[in-house]
């Protein structure tokens, strides 16, 4: 009970352990999604306005911690997804990634066949390529499921 008297008592630093454990739970479980972000950052601003004395009682600050909640979300929403969407380097998700192979039947944005290993794999070109001709080595850009991107060389 002498806690909860506390926090009672002390509104602010009520908020601050809201933001600390939003924040930790956010960085170490989920991973920079989003919503305890924006919950963690609008509770350490609530903790400061109260702490301050601009605002007072829990309906102010239960409305200020939604209001900022909301407003940090709109503001940081494109960045963290673009920051999230950013790639991190090259693909190194298959050890086909890079691989000069011939194509097999003609490839383009939507079909054809490299051959890889004595088997036929399903291809087709990646955003910025032109048309593969059979025959004509490609390089193999990336991999989405069983179909290989690939480039002209």
């Amino acid at each position: 009970m002498d806690l909860l008297n506390y926090f009672a008592n002390h509104h602010s630093q009520f908020f601050y352990l809201m933001g600390g454990i939003s924040l930790i739970v956010e960085l170490s479980v989920i991973g920079l999604s989003g919503p305890l972000l924006f919950i963690g950052i609008a509770s350490f601003i609530t903790g400061a306005l109260s702490g301050a004395g601009i605002i007072t009682g829990w309906e102010s600050e239960i409305f200020t911690l939604g209001v900022s909640t909301t407003i940090i979300a709109l503001i940081l929403w494109v960045p963290l997804k673009n920051f999230q969407n950013s790639g991190g380097g090259a693909d190194t998700s298959s050890d086909m990634i890079g691989q000069k192979v011939p194509a097999s039947s003609l490839i383009s944005a939507t079909s054809g066949t490299i051959r890889h290993s004595g088997i036929n794999w399903q291809a087709r070109l990646a955003a910025d390529a032109n048309e593969i001709q059979d025959g004509a080595l490609c390089l193999i850009t990336a991999v989405e499921g069983t179909t290989m991107i690939v480039t002209a060389i």
